[in-house]
């Protein structure tokens, strides 16, 4: 007995000298908590609608004015005006509206005839949980514009809204597809930019390159161009396994292909880049398994791969405008679901490609030389 209580007392000594490890153990249920109960099932917000009115007439005119009425109560829509409906259908494949909201040149004159006046409204169905409350609510608004007393016309005067999608049916298992990608490329990094950078450090072999003359940017560039490799080839594996398991229409096209390794490549440079910034003063080697939890928790959930972004509280959208699995995700979407081109994701690559620089950069100024 008295031997078990000295291997009892060792453990307990060495667990006391890991904080991390405790902090991780007691903070990341919390942590989990916290932001999985705001990542699935909010309220959907700020939905950016584009209303293109071809009539201008007063009914069309009470129709904008409940939907501005809704956006500033509710905030459900965020409504953009447009003059052109090509450039709004424009801007609806290229992601940057939700949805157009299409008022048709003979509104008021079948409205004021009571004969059966109609609005469309064209979605972007890719992003079901949005597409769903845009429809609701947009058909709740003309509910409340039909609601001008009883009629004993035989022909319905009630305006109806038409819904037109642009996309085919999105199966959620396509709708997670993206974030399976970023999920294997993250997973890749974490071991080759964490896991075996610090096990190498702790077993010496780190050693090795400290006593030559190469320079800490190029010793900080091979460790990430290396792990870079390995999370490009992880990535590519799952797109390409992954699309034909999903169903994913034509998943050999070769442009999207090169479209998409495009962004494999350079979301693979940035996540390497953070994880070795982070890693780039730990020497403790259960740190990187302790913190993978919490990274996992805080990058792959607020970046809208579950859930669309437009659900989360007003704190956990700023997590998403600096998590770099937003960008990446919102690419391999445009990519994936909506069969789009480098215009729609120019801003995505370029994030991630300053997020990549600017990472390099601090980890370079923060690496050490000696022991």
């Amino acid at each position: 007995m008295q031997r078990t209580l000295a291997i009892i007392e060792r453990e307990m000594r060495r667990f006391r000298r890991s904080p991390m490890l405790i902090v991780m153990s007691m903070i990341m249920p919390i942590v989990q908590l916290v932001v999985l109960g705001n990542a699935f099932g909010g309220n959907v917000k700020h939905v950016k609608v584009a209303v293109v009115d071809q009539d201008h007439g007063v009914p069309a005119v009470r129709i904008r004015e409940l939907a501005e009425a809704v956006s500033a109560g509710t905030k459900t829509i965020d409504l953009l005006q447009y003059g052109d409906q090509g450039r709004a259908l424009d801007d609806l494949r290229n992601g940057r509206v939700n949805g157009v909201l299409t008022i048709p040149p003979d509104f008021s004159r079948r409205s004021l005839a009571r004969d059966e006046p109609r609005v469309a409204l064209i979605e972007d169905n890719t992003e079901g949980f949005v597409s769903g409350t845009m429809a609701s609510t947009i058909g709740n608004m003309l509910g409340a514009y039909n609601q001008r007393g009883p009629s004993t016309a035989r022909i319905s005067g009630d305006a109806t809204l038409d819904v037109v999608e642009v996309y085919p049916y999105v199966p959620y298992i396509q709708y997670m597809l993206p974030g399976s990608i970023v999920m294997s490329i993250f997973m890749m990094v974490m071991i080759g930019g964490g896991i075996i950078f610090i096990d190498d450090k702790s077993r010496g072999l780190h050693e090795g390159y400290l006593v030559t003359p190469i320079t800490k940017l190029e010793l900080i560039a091979g460790f990430n161009i290396s792990g870079a490799i390995r999370a490009v080839m992880a990535g590519v594996v799952i797109m390409i396994v992954g699309s034909f398991i999903a169903g994913l229409p034509d998943p050999l096209s070769p442009l999207r292909i090169a479209r998409m390794l495009a962004v494999i490549v350079v979301a693979s440079f940035a996540l390497i880049s953070m994880m070795f910034l982070f890693m780039v003063r730990v020497n403790d080697p259960l740190v990187p398994r302790a913190t993978f939890g919490l990274l996992n928790t805080f990058l792959y959930f607020p970046s809208g791969a579950v859930y669309p972004t437009q659900g989360f509280p007003a704190w956990m959208r700023y997590i998403t405008v600096l998590d770099p699995f937003t960008y990446a995700v919102h690419a391999f979407k445009s990519l994936m679901l909506r069969n789009t081109d480098f215009g729609a994701i120019g801003g995505d690559l370029l994030y991630l490609t300053v997020f990549s620089v600017i990472m390099m950069t601090a980890a370079t100024f923060l690496f050490k030389r000696q022991l």
